[in-house]
């Protein structure tokens, strides 16, 4: 308290002080002296304010001092330097109304920056916008116009790919590599289209040229023959063109038989031709002697071996030069009989060689050229066996498979050589790679396989270049397969100790005392390091293997025996599980069904499988069991959610009733809230209900005490006209006046104002302090706020009413008696 009066005091001096200096007068050298020092201070702030303006200052900086600089340069040199949009919405609040030019500025680069915001997002959504075009262009069956679409979509992208992020660049990337992907196979599947209908043009003219060709031919003039280098010409550029005009493409079947047709004709012409002019004198002098009448039996033979030399085609005109000589080999002598032995043998080479060259056919219309060739090989020695007259119906049909396989081989050595380069350069590749060796080794096996699937090689040169790669790869496979080798004889030796450890196991093991799942693992282990010894020689481990299973069998016998024994006893506890489903009462069926879990756990081994549907069984019946606690917790469950709904309900109803209503209407609530007290309730919403209980209690104690007071002030105002009857003074107040000694009225009065925390008129601030200081001595001031004012105030108005006689109170007194009971009654 003494510190507290100094302290006030000493506030009352300084501010006295304080008053007596700025009422003093100021002379005007002091006030130039506070400018000047005003002036240097503002200087200096400035100049350190464009210092930090000169620098690196962080935005939150720049807006500091855009809101307090020193001059209006300053500030405004900080607001245009802005760039964050929270500093500059700061700044504009702040600058509005205050500095105008700041607040124009920091305006303008919120306008720019929203603006740049709202271009940017333009470009993101366009961004956007194009990424999901070009993933539906990738995805499109719409192909027209596809190359300049997707040409449109890199255009845009060009323009907007500084501002996209990596993943939207990823994202578009990606999509126009699909669609270029796509198309390029449109232009694969176009230019593949044209080609083929190219090939099929240049098919119909190499058809038409060599039809046209034989039709000339056949036209021909007897007297003169055709260039011959004009033929091989033409027979040649038709068969690179035929051959060109068929790869890689499918050809019609009659198409092709005309083309094999037409060109044999073409070929057999040109070989007839060119017959002629090699043997154009013997022919001349052939003809001389058809001229004359003497021709020896000589040159009729020389004829006739000329005449099937040159072996003129039928349906073209025959030279002139080769009609003498065809007359000539027509003249003969008398052939002599065929043996009927003979006969018989033709008819059957005949038959041979039809069904050989049916095959040949099939083989070349396969294109299988191994096939093929042995065939005709086949062919031509039953063809050279038979004689002139059952030989000639072959002869075309030999002549055109000749041609055939001709072009089939030149054909696939044309399509094979390419793929036989690449296996080659694949085997030298191999054999440069440090692979896995049995993955090596499968892979030369695999590129040999290709290499006769292909058919093998006429070319020598290309056979040892792949034979020399094949070799090289190999050299590491075989370090390997011999070091493998070795590890076949070790792993050998490891099944051969596993087999003696077994034995010796098998041959001390006490079968009445031994441990199940020791045994169990001993099994279980050897079968893994016996699977672990691997590889091993089939023909040397034949033996052990055999000695292993039958050790297994050995070892398996008692295990079965004692697993099957085991699985009786857990039967037996389903069995037991089962019986307790719908036993009663429900925790003893709990309880049991826990201990035989526990008995279950001390059960031994048991087959993996035949375990698996025991438990199964077994957790099937537990489940059932507690399912039956689940549901009664389930029932508890949702009684007590209904009886939280109901008290919810009560509760929400409740809660309308305030202080001031009608006690009726608090006594019926709290009896409702009674009558919940018997339901299920939740602990929360128990505690909720007592809660409001309580709330309730003290509304109806505060209802119940301002019907009180009001009862009492009208007694108070009743006694200013005399004494109260005895039947409107309630029964305990004459012991409570009793209780308590007689003050006067004004006392009284004083007194209740004092509980009550009222003010007394000045006129009894005097006696007001000495009763405090009375009560204070009597210990009652003290303890006020703990004793019962409501029981001490009712204690005064007795001792109003009925304890005093005498002259009636004062009106004054009552009024002032009857404010401190309204004071009371509105806390």
């Amino acid at each position: 308290m003494a510190a507290f009066l100094q302290y006030l005091f000493k506030s009352r001096k300084s501010q006295g002080a304080t008053a007596t200096r700025q009422n003093q007068p100021r002379t005007p050298d002091v006030e130039q002296a506070e400018k000047a020092e005003k002036d240097e201070a503002r200087a200096n702030l400035r100049e350190s304010q464009l210092k930090a303006l000169e620098g690196s200052p962080t935005q939150k900086e720049l807006a500091e001092l855009a809101i307090s600089g020193a001059t209006a340069e300053v500030r405004l040199n900080a607001a245009n330097r802005l760039t964050d949009g929270n500093c500059l919405q700061t700044v504009q609040k702040k600058a509005k109304g205050r500095d105008k030019s700041v607040y124009q500025a920091v305006r303008q680069s919120l306008q720019k920056l929203r603006e740049e915001q709202a271009r940017l997002e333009a470009i993101s959504d366009a961004i956007t916008t194009l990424i999901n075009t070009a993933s539906e262009q990738a995805r499109s069956e719409d192909t027209k116009l596809y190359e300049a679409r997707l040409e449109t979509l890199n255009q845009k992208w060009v323009e907007l790919e500084a501002h996209a992020t990596e993943e939207q660049t990823r994202a578009f990337l990606e999509a126009s590599y699909r669609c270029k992907e796509r198309l390029q196979a449109i232009q694969s599947a176009r230019e593949e289209e044209a080609r083929h209908l190219e090939q099929t043009h240049q098919r119909d003219e190499t058809l038409s040229l060599l039809s046209k060709t034989l039709e000339d031919l056949r036209s021909q003039s007897p007297d003169t023959l055709p260039s011959l280098a004009s033929l091989d010409a033409l027979q040649k550029t038709q068969e690179n063109r035929w051959l060109e005009a068929t790869r890689d493409t499918q050809v019609d079947k009659q198409q092709q038989k005309t083309y094999d047709a037409t060109m044999l004709a073409l070929r057999n012409y040109i070989s007839a031709v060119r017959q002629i002019g090699q043997a154009r004198e013997t022919l001349a002098e052939l003809a001389d002697a058809a001229a004359g009448e003497g021709a020896s039996d000589e040159q009729r033979t020389q004829a006739k071996a000329v005449s099937q030399e040159i072996n003129w085609p039928n349906g073209f005109p025959m030279p002139s030069l080769l009609v003498p000589v065809h007359k000539l080999a027509g003249q003969r002598k008398q052939a002599a009989p065929a043996k009927v032995e003979d006969l018989e043998k033709q008819k059957v080479i005949a038959a041979d060689l039809d069904a050989t060259i049916a095959n040949l056919e099939a083989a070349l219309e396969a294109k299988q050229l191994k096939e093929s060739r042995q065939l005709f090989k086949t062919a031509q020695q039953q063809f050279k066996s038979l004689d002139h007259r059952n030989g000639k119906p072959f002869q075309a049909r030999m002549q055109l498979l000749t041609g055939q396989l001709r072009e089939l081989g030149d054909w696939l050595g044309f399509a094979t050589e390419p793929k036989q380069i690449a296996l080659c350069e694949q085997m030298e590749h191999l054999a440069k790679q440090p692979i896995e060796p049995e993955a090596k080794a499968e892979r030369i096996k695999e590129l040999q396989n290709e290499w006769r699937n292909l058919g093998g090689s006429s070319d020598r040169e290309l056979w040892s270049r792949f034979k020399a790669a094949s070799d090289k790869a190999y050299e590491p496979c075989k370090e390997y397969f011999s070091a493998k080798s070795g590890l076949k004889r070790a792993n050998l030796e490891t099944r051969r100790a596993i087999c003696a450890e077994l034995e010796t196991f098998l041959a001390n093991a006490d079968w009445t005392s031994i441990d199940w799942k020791a045994a169990e693992k001993i099994h279980l282990t050897a079968r893994q390091e016996w699977k672990a010894a691997w590889p091993v020689e089939f023909r040397e481990n034949r033996q052990v293997q055999k000695h292993f299973d039958s050790l297994l069998k050995q070892l398996e016998a008692p295990l079965d025996e004692e697993r099957q024994k085991n699985e009786a006893l857990k039967q037996d506890i389903v069995d037991k599980a089962e019986a307790l489903i719908d036993h009663e009462p429900l925790q003893d069926a709990m309880n049991q069904a826990k201990n035989l879990q526990s008995d279950w756990k001390a059960i031994g081994i048991t087959r993996h499988r035949e375990d698996r549907k025991l438990w199964q069984a077994f957790r099937k019946a537990c489940d059932q069991i507690f399912a039956r606690r689940d549901a009664q917790r389930s029932e508890q469950q949702q009684a007590t959610q209904a009886a939280d709904d109901a008290a919810g309900a009560v509760l929400q109803e409740t809660q309308g009733i305030q202080r001031g209503q009608d006690v009726s209407a608090l006594s019926e609530a709290l009896t409702t809230l009674n009558n919940l007290q018997t339901l299920a309730l939740s602990s929360d919403v128990k505690e909720r209900v007592q809660e409001e209980k309580r709330r309730l209690k003290k509304a109806l104690a505060d209802q119940q005490m301002l019907q009180d007071i009001s009862t009492w002030q009208s007694l108070v105002l009743a006694r200013t006209d005399g004494q109260p009857e005895p039947e409107q003074v309630p029964r305990h107040w004459p012991e409570l006046a009793a209780l308590q000694q007689a003050y006067d009225h004004s006392e009284l009065v004083i007194r209740a104002e004092i509980l009550s925390g009222v003010d007394s008129p000045a006129s009894d601030q005097q006696r007001r302090m000495e009763i405090q200081v009375q009560r204070l001595a009597e210990g009652m001031g003290s303890s006020e706020q703990n004793t019962n004012q409501i029981v001490e105030l009712e204690k005064l108005v007795a001792n109003w009413c009925l304890k005093l006689s005498g002259q009636a109170p004062d009106q004054a007194l009552a009024e002032r008696l009857n404010n401190a009971l309204a004071a009371v009654a509105s806390d």
